[in-house]
């Protein structure tokens, strides 16, 4: 990513704040959600780590200044002034950063990030930071809600890099779906850059382009000894099954296995129910059956609870997309700000009269209650500046701050973890949710309280914009 990954107006506040002398104030952001996504009672976050990278490489290139200064003004002049431009690449642009842990589940209105930078720095990193964080948390829930809610126990496959919205997109989604809990993903680059598994079969063209489907099936496996699985739905699917029950009989013969058959459309319950029953009377017990066929978490569900004979999902054009999601809808917004040259730190906030438009003042942090056994109690959004956080009570243990440090004025602070670690703390994350909260559907309130000290300041401060208010009227 480049430094001109952010919007035209980040850099026309940027040198806004450099002309007025304010660049090198010290400003507190953070970023929330408005909503948690598909309806459902929580969020898994994700993207820390292409945050850190983006950071880590932040610079402006001769290249960028060439073209900032072709910009042009609504006068024919240009936008941007020389001094400025010449000053960009000199500029520190390095930030100190605390953020929950990817995999951790997150709810609506609480901090999932907070960057604490020069003012003009911060404010130029506030687009690349959304995209990143809201693509990768909206698929990540989308892949928390489809394996540990949908097929809990089971395998789900990303098979979406042909519907995905370009490259970057794909990938993206891919290490995304990965820390939600999908177990592989069809797409090799994925699999190469980010270590996932790579899992796939044939296409209904392999099955065309043979004179006859036990033909191509055999063609198939004698190419793919050690991952056959056959598509049985490209002609008859009663007739596919036999097919593929002819090849596994041979492969065994030969000391080698057939791992599964693959549906792709029709009545996915009945033809589980009757491949499995064929494959088993055939003495292919181990044979798995796998199922595509633009699969979501509630027709997962539907069909799990229906009795569908069915052993590993394969889901593309939903999980990438994210459909039903949209958009996370996350925000980023000042909270906070230190003058140059000053010790105190100046809390601010933003009065909105929409839903979730009002922001939070203050240097934030949420510190995290779970009972005695692990499970999730409530969240406790704080400012850093008050001497604890609130709110403890009788009965809960383990009280601990979400957003850990990660970078300090640039520096990494320690290692972040794997892709696999994130999966797995996602894993134990969903696990220890309050049972309401999992539901698809969720009409429970998220389990986030403001510290009373917290919603003083807020009272405060919209007391003095009320009287600044009256006093220019």
């Amino acid at each position: 990513m480049s430094a001109l990954t952010t919007d035209l107006y980040q850099l026309t506040m940027a040198q806004g704040y450099w002309q007025h002398g304010r660049h090198l104030d010290r400003a507190s952001f953070y970023m929330s959600m408005r909503r948690t996504p598909f309806g459902g009672g929580f969020a898994i976050a994700a993207g820390l780590e292409q945050i850190v990278s983006f950071l880590d490489g932040l610079r402006f290139e001769p290249e960028d200044i060439d073209y900032l200064r072709s910009l042009s003004g609504g006068d024919g002049g240009p936008l941007f002034a020389p001094e400025f431009l010449d000053a960009l690449p000199a500029l520190d642009l390095s930030v100190s950063l605390a953020a929950v842990p990817e995999g951790t589940a997150v709810f609506a209105r609480e901090p999932l990030l907070r960057v604490e930078a020069p003012l003009l720095v911060g404010q130029l990193i506030e687009t690349p930071i959304l995209n990143i964080i809201n693509f990768q948390t909206l698929v990540a829930t989308k892949a928390a809600r489809l394996c540990h809610i949908a097929a809990p126990g089971q395998p789900v496959l990303e098979f979406g890099l042909r519907r995905a919205q370009g490259f970057d997109g794909a990938l993206s989604a891919c290490r995304a779906a990965y820390v939600g809990g999908c177990t592989a993903t069809s797409n090799v680059q994925a699999g190469q850059r980010f270590g996932i598994p790579v899992r796939g079969t044939h296409a209904h063209s392999w099955v065309q382009a043979f004179d006859s489907e036990p033909e191509a099936f055999g063609a198939f496996a004698e190419t793919m000894p050690n991952n056959c699985v056959l598509l049985v739905d490209t002609y008859d699917v009663d007739r596919g099954i036999e097919n593929a029950i002819a090849v596994g009989r041979e492969l065994e013969r030969r000391g080698q296995r057939l791992l599964g058959i693959r549906l792709d459309s029709g009545d996915l319950l009945q033809q589980s129910r009757g491949a499995r029953r064929r494959l088993n009377e055939a003495g292919l017990e181990d044979v798995a059956i796998v199922v595509s066929d633009n699969l979501d978490e509630k027709r997962i569900m539907e069909l799990r609870r229906a009795g569908a004979a069915i052993d590993i999902w394969g889901v593309g054009t939903s999980l990438v997309t994210a459909a039903g999601g949209g958009a996370l809808g996350g925000v980023y917004k000042l909270s906070a700000i230190r003058r140059a040259g000053e010790e105190r730190w100046r809390p601010v906030f933003k009065l909105g009269a929409g839903v979730g438009k009002a922001s939070l003042p203050g240097r934030l942090q949420v510190r995290r209650y779970r009972s005695a056994g692990g499970a999730l109690e409530r969240d406790v959004i704080y400012t850093r500046d008050a001497a604890a956080a609130p709110g403890a009570e009788p009965g809960t243990e383990g009280g601990r701050d979400l957003l850990a440090p990660v970078l300090d004025h640039g520096r990494l602070l320690s290692p972040l973890p794997t892709l696999e670690a994130c999966r797995e703390v996602a894993g134990r994350e969903v696990t220890a949710l309050p049972v309401g909260l999992l539901d698809l559907d969720c009409h429970e309130p998220a389990p986030v309280k403001v510290a009373p000290g917290l919603l003083e300041l807020c009272d405060e401060l919209a007391a003095e914009h009320q009287v600044l208010a009256a006093g220019r009227s």
